[in-house]
């Protein structure tokens, strides 16, 4: 039998030079991806939270080595400050005054030409009644009509810029819940004569008003009123332009109602159709507003058995309003709650799909990627306009509705007399898909945006919004002997109401 040798093995070497490259290749190629993304995170966020985190993973330039640069120090110098504040104004679900006090009320009308000082009183009054079915109707005020005292606000209001913007560092104002405040409403539908009729919820009789008693409280943080003097100050000698549907116009009215305790506006004539002009004379400040319902060019049409039909032009921005870009240092858009309605779809002229119009040969196109296509384009036209617009751009997200027990126009109602808990209620359906797609493209716009030295922020109230079902004029925005077909208003907002809290967030998002 012959005998085996001794066989040895010659297997693959412990160190292969090649599959050590390659880790070594793949590493840097995920730090690289890594510290790209946080350096992206930090640029775009910088202007919403006040200690962004730095990219944890940091390519130094005099070397071609990877450091970790730690970020435990980051919040050394304000944590010990931040974290005494937070901790008092966390929120609760119970509203409590001591631990959870509500701000300070606005200060009282001002002499506009000393609007930097405020002057504090002991005094208080109490506000006038609200106006409502038996009472008379609001007279026009005069012209420019001013007062050096108030007459029916809180007056021991006074803090500088640099306190109110103490309350929000590194805090997310979208993200809270609604507290009670027993100071509100700061105005009412006696002492402002903008509200628009339908709107005027205690004009025509609204029997409950509890939900003017409610503030919006973030998380960690204290949302200040906005103070009128101090924002018409800030506005001085430039334009601010809402741009989009009626929601846009609901938020100016608002806005003009909480300024009122200073000044009142001048409407500029003669105006355009669906432009409106409001003048500040003692602050040169001038407040737009452009009824835009998709910011794209899109005309109405009658079919053939005379239903209404859109046809929208998907790739061409809303003429209306571009060429006045020049002229504003702030706008403020919004979009959304016009694209359930039936409508044709154009791109390049050419007829691409269709949302409720049973046209044959004609595809659908949803009601999501028609409006996601369209936003985008809106905001393409601003990052690259050619008007000379070099201001602020800020996008304020969907608004929702809250019909329930039914649509729109199948008895829906919104009867709640009292705002949802955090988690009582969430965005959902269309909302949700709107909201989502507004956040993808403003972020997409930002970023192109800053590129080109335009800056983009974003207005976040949806969340806010959602929990705020007793908010709407319902009914309450016509006398119910009127022989008018009218459908209940879960969509828009009362003045006063939970809207003026969206001019709060502005003025914090405008003076970043």
């Amino acid at each position: 039998m012959k005998t085996r040798g001794i066989e040895i093995s010659y297997g693959r070497p412990i160190f292969n030079f090649f599959a050590a490259l390659k880790v070594f290749l793949l590493t840097a190629l995920i730090v690289l991806f890594l510290n790209v993304t946080f350096t992206l995170y930090t640029n775009v966020s910088t202007h919403y939270y006040a200690y962004p985190h730095p990219p944890f993973l940091k390519i130094t330039s005099s070397s071609t080595t990877f450091s970790i640069s730690s970020s435990s120090t980051f919040f050394s110098s304000s944590s010990s400050s931040s974290s005494s504040s937070s901790s008092s104004s966390s929120s609760s679900s119970s509203y409590d005054p001591k631990s959870n006090p509500s701000p300070p009320p606005p200060s009282p009308i001002l002499n506009p030409s000393s609007s930097s000082s405020y002057t504090n009183s002991s005094t208080i009054n109490p506000p006038p009644p609200l106006l409502t079915s038996s009472s008379k109707p609001v007279p026009s005020p005069p012209k420019l009509q001013k007062t050096s005292s108030s007459t029916y606000f809180n007056t021991n209001y006074n803090q500088s810029a640099a306190k109110r913007k103490r309350y929000v560092k590194g805090c997310d104002l979208s993200k809270g819940e609604w507290v009670a405040d027993p100071n509100a409403p700061y105005y009412t539908n006696s002492t402002c004569w903008t509200i628009q009729e339908h709107q005027n919820c205690m004009k025509y009789g609204r029997p409950n008003l509890d939900f003017l008693k409610w503030r919006w409280k973030p998380d960690g943080c204290e949302l200040p009123l906005l103070e009128p003097a101090e924002f018409l100050d800030f506005m001085r000698g430039k334009n601010l332009a809402f741009i989009g549907d009626s929601l846009a116009r609901n938020q100016m009215q608002s806005l003009m109602c909480l300024l009122s305790r200073v000044e009142y506006p001048e409407e500029i004539w003669p105006a355009e159709e669906n432009v409106t002009q409001m003048f500040y004379k003692n602050y040169n400040f001038t407040i737009w507003a452009f009824w835009s319902p998709f910011l794209i060019r899109a005309q109405e049409t009658k079919t053939i058995k005379n239903y209404d039909m859109w046809s929208l032009y998907l790739d061409e921005p809303d003429p209306f309003w571009q060429p006045y870009l020049a002229q504003f240092d702030h706008i403020v858009l919004n979009t959304g709650n016009w694209y359930n309605r039936p409508a044709h779809f154009f791109a390049k002229q050419k007829l691409i799909g269709c949302h409720y119009c049973l046209v044959k040969n004609v595809p659908f196109m949803s009601l999501y990627k028609a409006h996601r296509r369209a936003f985008r384009t809106a905001l393409d036209a601003i990052v690259e306009n050619k008007k000379g617009f070099k201001g602020v751009t800020i996008v304020r997200t969907v608004s929702p509705s809250h019909f329930e027990r039914g649509e729109w126009n199948k008895g829906g109602d919104c009867k709640r007399t009292k705002p949802f808990g955090r988690r009582q209620a969430k965005l959902k359906g269309m909302d949700l898909e709107l909201y989502k797609d507004q956040l993808k493209e403003f972020w997409k716009a930002k970023w192109e945006g800053n590129e080109k030295g335009l800056e983009f922020r974003l207005l976040d109230t949806t969340q806010a919004m959602v929990l705020r079902p007793d908010g709407h004029p319902s009914r309450y925005g016509h006398w119910p002997h009127e022989k008018r077909v009218l459908y209940n208003d879960c969509v828009h907002w009362c003045l006063p109401g939970p809207v003026d809290m969206w001019n709060d967030l502005l003025f914090q998002v405008l003076s970043i």
